[in-house]
C-alpha cells in the first residue's frame, strides 16, 4: 500500500488516465446532412428558388409586388435563448394589437411584417413565424416558451461533459434540432420558407473559420453548390443557437466540384477593392473559399458570435446592390411610403457585484463578462453601420424616385398624385433598458438558457409588448401613417416616467 506523496501521485495519475479515456470515448456526432444541387432534368435555378441575383438572402425581394403595401415592417431578433424568443414574441403581440389604416379597412400591423431576421434564440421565433404566419401567435407560447427544450441536453459540469467539451462540444448538434422538429417545426425544410412570399426569413449563424456571418440563403448555398430547399429549418436554427462548447458545431459540406453556378459578379470586384467595407470583404472572401474548395466543410456556431443583431443580411444586400431600390423591386420602391425597422435586443446590461470589491471577477464571471463585452460591442458597431446605411438608402430612394421619367412612373405603378419624396425609413432598437430601472433589473436577471419559469416568460412577453408601444420612433412611425393608427395600452402598467419616456424619444 502506498501513502503520502506517492499516493497522491498515483491518484492524480488515475484521474489523468480516466480523463484521457473519457476524451477518447466522448466524440460527438456532427456529420453534414446538406444535399448537393443535382441536375435532374430541372434547371439548377429552379431548385434554388425564385430570383437568384447574388444578394445574401433567402429571396431577392423583401415583399411580393402583387400583394405589396405602401407600409413595410422589418424586424431582427437578437440572441439570448428563450429570453430573446419570449421578448421578441412580446414585440410581435404589440404589432398584432396595433391597427393601422389601409385603402379599404383597418388592418393589424402584424400583417405588414414583410421581413424577419433571427439570431440564436431570436431565430426560433423568426423561423416559426415564417412557417406559421399569424397562426404562430396562437400557440408559440405553449409549444415552445412554456416547454423544456433542454430535455435530453447535458448542461452540468461533470467530468464526462468536460471531456466532451474538450472534444468540441458537450452536446452534438442534432439533439436540440431534433427536439425542435418533434415539438415545434414538424420537420419543415427551407422549401416551406422559400415557397412563401410573406414574410421573408433570414436565419443567421457564424462561420467560425472565416469569421463571418453565415446566412441560410441562396447566395451562400449556391457558393457551396448545395440545395437550400431540402435543408431542415430546425438544423439552421440549431446552428444559429449553437453556443460554443455547450454544442458542437453544425457542419455543412461543400459540393463545389463541377458546380455549374458562377459566383455573383460582385465577389471578385469586392475582393480586389482595398476600400471595400470589412463586412463585405470577409463575406466575399468566404464565398470564394467555398467555391475554390479551400473550405471542404463549413463549421457553424451561434450567430451572435459575429452578428448578434442579425443585421448582416440586409446590410450586405444593400452594399452589393447595383440600384438605389434593391432589395425592393422598382414597383415596390415606387409604392413604398413607410418602412419601419426594429432591432429587438434581448441582450443583458452590466450586472454583478464584483465591481464593488477589489477581488473578482471569478473565473466564471470573467468568462461571462468577456463574452458579453465582445457580443455587445460588435452588435453596437453593426447597428451604427446599419443606421448609416438606412439613411443613405432613404436619400438614394428619393433621388431615384424623383428622377424617374413619366413613362417609368407609369410602368412601375405610380398613381395620380404620387409624391416622389413621400418615403421615409424608420429605424429603432427595442431593449430592456427602455422600460425603466425596476423592470430592467428584473429582465437583466433572467438567465440565457432554453428553459425558463412561466412567470419569467410572461414578464418577458409583457416587456416586449410594452417596449414597442412606448417607443418614440414607433409612435412617430404610426403618426406618419395618418389617422386611425394607434398603439394599444401597456400590459404591465407604466413603462417609464414621463420624463424618461421623453428623453428616450428625443435620444432616438
Amino acid at each position: 500500500m502506498v501513502s503520502g506523496p506517492l499516493q497522491i501521485f498515483v491518484r492524480a495519475g488515475r484521474v489523468v488516465a480516466c480523463t484521457a479515456l473519457l476524451v477518447a470515448c466522448a466524440s460527438v456526432q456532427n456529420n453534414p446532412i446538406n444535399q448537393p444541387l443535382v441536375e435532374d432534368g430541372a434547371p439548377i435555378a429552379a431548385q434554388l428558388g425564385p430570383g437568384v441575383r447574388g444578394v445574401a438572402d433567402t429571396a431577392d425581394r423583401i415583399g411580393d409586388a402583387a400583394n405589396y403595401d405602401d407600409t413595410v415592417v422589418a424586424l431582427s431578433f437578437s440572441g439570448g435563448g428563450t429570453r430573446a424568443a419570449a421578448f421578441s414574441f412580446g414585440v410581435l403581440t404589440g404589432f398584432d394589437e396595433t391597427q393601422v389604416p389601409s385603402s379599404t379597412r383597418s388592418r393589424s400591423l402584424l400583417d405588414h411584417v414583410d421581413f424577419v431576421s433571427g439570431v440564436s434564440g431570436g431565430s426560433i421565433i423568426a423561423a416559426y413565424f415564417g412557417l406559421k404566419k399569424r397562426a404562430a401567435m396562437a400557440d408559440f407560447k405553449q409549444r415552445f416558451l412554456l416547454r423544456n427544450p433542454e430535455q435530453g441536453l447535458q448542461m452540468d459540469l461533470s467530468l464526462l461533459n468536460i471531456a466532451k467539451g474538450l472534444q468540441g462540444g458537450i452536446n452534438d448538434p442534432t439533439q436540440f434540432p431534433r427536439w425542435l422538429d418533434d415539438n415545434l417545426f414538424d420537420h419543415a425544410t427551407f422549401k416551406s420558407l422559400l415557397s412563401s412570399r410573406w414574410p421573408r426569413v433570414w436565419i443567421n449563424a457564424s462561420d467560425i473559420y472565416n469569421r463571418t456571418p453565415f446566412v441560410f440563403g441562396h447566395t451562400t448555398f449556391a457558393a457551396l453548390c448545395s440545395d437550400l430547399s431540402s435543408f431542415p429549418v430546425s438544423l439552421a436554427v440549431g446552428a444559429s443557437a449553437a453556443v460554443p462548447v455547450v454544442f458542437a458545431p453544425v457542419v455543412i459540406k461543400n459540393f463545389t466540384g463541377g458546380c455549374p453556378l458562377p459566383l455573383p459578379h460582385w465577389v471578385q470586384q469586392v475582393r480586389k477593392d482595398p476600400s471595400a467595407p470589412p463586412l463585405l470583404k470577409i463575406y466575399a472572401n468566404a464565398l470564394e473559399r467555398y467555391r475554390s474548395g479551400e473550405v471542404r466543410y463549413v463549421k457553424l456556431l451561434d450567430g451572435g458570435i459575429v452578428d448578434n443583431y442579425g443585421l448582416a443580411p440586409l446590410t450586405i444586400a444593400r452594399l452589393v446592390s447595383d440600384t438605389a431600390y434593391e432589395p425592393l423591386s422598382p414597383e415596390e420602391a415606387v409604392k413604398l411610403r413607410r418602412l419601419f425597422f426594429a432591432v429587438v435586443d434581448a441582450g443583458r446590461g452590466p450586472s454583478g457585484s464584483w465591481v464593488q470589491t477589489v477581488e473578482g471577477p471569478t473565473g466564471a464571471n470573467l468568462i461571462t463578462a468577456a463574452s458579453d463585452t465582445a457580443t455587445e460591442s460588435g452588435a453596437v458597431g453593426s447597428f451604427s453601420t446599419f443606421e448609416d446605411m438606412m439613411n443613405t438608402w432613404q436619400e438614394r430612394l428619393i433621388k431615384w424616385r424623383c428622377g424617374l421619367s413619366t413613362a417609368d412612373r407609369h410602368r412601375y405603378g405610380a398613381t395620380a398624385g404620387w409624391n416622389c419624396r413621400d418615403v421615409k425609413l424608420f429605424l429603432t432598437r427595442l431593449s430592456f433598458d427602455q422600460l425603466g430601472p425596476e423592470r430592467s433589473v428584473a429582465l437583466n436577471a433572467v438567465e440565457t438558457r432554453f428553459k425558463l419559469p412561466p412567470d419569467q416568460v410572461d414578464m418577458l412577453i409583457g416587456a416586449g409588448h410594452d417596449v414597442l408601444i412606448s417607443n418614440g420612433v414607433f409612435r412617430k412611425f404610426l403618426n406618419s401613417l395618418g389617422q386611425g393608427a394607434a398603439p394599444p395600452p401597456p400590459r404591465n402598467g407604466p413603462v417609464a416616467t414621463p420624463t424618461a419616456r421623453l428623453q428616450q424619444a428625443e435620444a432616438q
